[in-house]
């Protein structure tokens, strides 16, 4: 080969991250996507986040949970301190003796990944794009900040086509969100026809239609309307809004376990009431939590626990 073409050749593989970081499918990714892909879709549920962009994160911060910070601290996107008052180890990446977060569980680790990207100014223009957009997110992701590498917006990408991750961001890749069958209060076992039901802080949920009321999802998943408008601290013949949570069951007084220790930072356009929602949580709880009085009007960036 002439040593022109062959330096040229070797400058354009060195260059091209489709050239140096070419990937091949693997059946450690497959059975990684396998096993976390239903929190993915909570979380994106939840918060808005891309199934398809957790879980190629999660797979490539901790090499698919083999990680030394995965293994030994659960910590499956490679977040560090940067506030974190719970569990610490250090561990050398960009630099030295870095601080990262750790975790009990790896669960613990997705919810901390949507909080920390949903709660970060840093990170507010990508909750402007699409669920569907997982090349806007890999892009944006990169241009936040998030990761030091050139290549790791392409690489996210990469990642989700090979293994075709978007699927899961297209109404939940059919899983509908059950996680597990919710018994109604006749102890027949229901799913909704319209309305597929959702698991969330030991409770079930449905997300309401344009046009829905509480008559009509109690008829799709066989409750009671005016105890479901209970559960909901609603009245009977309320008009609800698209998108809306609706719990099947009656609230809980906090959130789950993991929560412990997060603040919550008030986003544009929500109240006491969404956000008690969102999170299955009795309104009158979360004003006890936060040592806040029924009338008082939350601000964009209060601070307030969950649990």
């Amino acid at each position: 080969m002439n040593r022109s073409i062959f330096y040229i050749f070797l400058f354009l593989w060195c260059l091209c991250p489709t050239f140096s970081h070419a990937i091949s499918w693997n059946k450690t990714y497959q059975d990684y996507f396998e096993r976390y892909k239903d929190v993915a879709i909570s979380q994106m549920q939840q918060y808005g986040i891309p199934a398809s962009i957790t879980l190629a994160q999660g797979v490539l911060e901790s090499g698919a949970g083999q990680s030394e910070l995965a293994r030994k601290s659960n910590n499956h996107f490679g977040i560090k301190c940067n506030g974190w008052t719970g569990r610490k180890v250090y561990h050398d990446d960009d630099a030295r003796g870095e601080c990262f977060r750790a975790y009990d569980d790896p669960l613990d680790s997705y919810v901390d990944h949507s909080l920390f990207l949903r709660n970060s100014q840093r990170y507010s223009r990508l909750f402007k794009l699409k669920k569907k957009d997982y090349k806007g997110w890999a892009k944006g992701l990169k241009s936040c900040g998030y990761a030091t590498s050139p290549t790791y917006a392409h690489r996210l990408i990469e990642i989700i086509e090979l293994y075709g991750l978007d699927r899961y961001d297209k109404d939940g890749g059919g899983t509908g969100f059950t996680l597990t069958p919710f018994k109604s209060s006749s102890g027949v076992s229901q799913r909704g026809t319209l309305h597929p039901i959702n698991e969330f802080n030991d409770n079930n949920f449905v997300i309401a239609k344009q046009g829905d009321t509480f008559r009509s999802i109690g008829a799709d998943v066989g409750v009671d309307y005016r105890r479901l408008a209970k559960f909901n601290e609603r009245d009977k013949d309320a008009v609800l809004e698209e998108g809306e949570y609706i719990w099947l069951k009656k609230k809980r007084r906090r959130a789950p376990k993991e929560y412990k220790g997060f603040v919550y930072r008030v986003q544009a356009g929500e109240s006491m009431y969404s956000i008690s929602q969102r999170f299955g949580i009795r309104l009158k709880n979360l004003y006890k939590m936060n040592d806040l009085t029924p009338d008082y009007i939350i601000q964009v960036g209060d601070p307030l626990r969950l649990r």
